[in-house]
């Protein structure tokens, strides 16, 4: 005779079992709707053509670089043996900063098509950003560095370039003339970082911070010399066709409120902000004329790139699940577009106090 406690029993432990079933379905159900991102390991190009290059942050591949198709980024990817801290490709060259044998130590390496280190430079400092100019040519990167005697110990800045026909390295930009509003500025705190190139390997567009204010700059490679355009605008990336900006800037000018992302015409100085308006802290990638690519975390170590439109409308997309530091392989060739003619006050510098 079975005792009625016992039937009670019984009968959590079928609710019980139950409960844990219905779970276990639940939770496969949720997995199986989302299709697994297929990965090989294999030989990645950087020859121009329709596909994607990133850092992966997909478990078991962390950190190399891997390539995807242009058509279908989410799909099946190509992951190779190269590691890096950051990445980016133009050209059919590449660039890696990476660990140079050590928990603090990086290296620069350029690569070519096919993977294979052209150049390595020593880096001081943690990498931030990477880019090449359309070419492949001109190379540059932005490191974090403590030590600054103006900045208290806390984090600064530098970047610096390489030419890679030339051999000519430029260090740290901090050591170029820099106008503002047309009149030579030599304040000690000026920081440079976010280098985006123009397609005649001479120029090219910076972000410059100083006494607390940020700058739009633009570059000359020929004479070692920067002017500023206009007033916040952090992390410039521009268009394939030369004529728009893509950048990130400080809400209400503080970045502990997060970043907000827009374009800048340059020829009508007009922003656009786009349809992102979660907080994106990276220097965004232009995957063609119409859409700009950009890495947000999820979680603590996981990142998707993500994609939206350059023009303020439509809706953000994962572009690449499991990735961050995208470059696109195929872009429009691009023309030059350097406003030269413009003045700087003309394009609403503020401009500060020379010292």
């Amino acid at each position: 005779m079975i005792r009625p406690g016992t039937r009670v029993i019984g009968a959590l432990v079928a609710v019980v079992a139950l409960t844990v079933l219905a779970a276990l379905s639940i939770a496969n159900a949720r997995e199986s709707a989302t299709p697994a991102r297929a990965a090989t390991d294999g030989t990645v190009s950087l020859a121009p053509g329709p596909r994607l290059v990133a850092r992966s942050t997909a478990p078991g591949s962390a950190g190399r670089l891997v390539s995807v198709p242009a058509g279908a980024p989410a799909g099946k990817r190509i992951v190779s043996s190269l590691s890096c801290a950051r990445v980016y490709a133009s050209g059919g060259n590449g660039l890696c900063l990476r660990l140079d044998g050590g928990l603090t130590t990086y290296q620069l390496v350029v690569l070519d098509t096919h993977l294979h280190t052209i150049r390595e430079i020593p880096l001081v400092g943690v990498p931030d950003r990477a880019r090449l100019s359309p070419s492949g040519r001109m190379a540059a990167w932005t490191v974090f560095v403590t030590g600054d005697s103006y900045n208290g110990g806390r984090f600064s800045t530098r970047a610096g370039i390489l030419d890679t026909r030339t051999q000519e390295l430029v260090p740290t930009l901090e050591d170029w003339t820099v106008t503002v509003a047309g009149k030579p500025y030599r304040a000690s705190d000026r920081n440079f970082w976010g280098v985006t190139f123009a397609s005649d390997d001479r120029h090219f567009y910076a972000t410059m911070s100083t006494t607390g204010h940020r700058y739009l700059v633009l570059g000359d490679m020929a004479a070692h010399r920067l002017r500023t355009l206009t007033d916040h605008v952090e992390c410039p990336s521009l268009s394939p066709d030369g004529t728009r900006i893509a950048f990130k800037s400080a809400h209400g000018g503080d970045p502990a409120r997060g970043w907000r992302l827009s374009v800048l015409d340059l020829a009508t100085h007009r922003v656009t902000p786009l349809a992102e308006t979660r907080s994106v802290d990276d220097q965004a990638a232009w995957t063609d004329l119409h859409t700009v690519a950009y890495a947000l975390p999820r979680g603590r170590d996981h990142s998707d790139v993500w994609a939206v439109p350059a023009d303020g409308t439509g809706t953000p997309h994962v572009l690449i699940p499991d990735a961050e530091s995208p470059a696109a392989l195929g872009t429009t060739t691009p023309h030059v577009l350097i406003p030269d003619a413009e003045s700087p006050a003309a394009l609403g510098t503020t401009t500060p106090e020379a010292q």
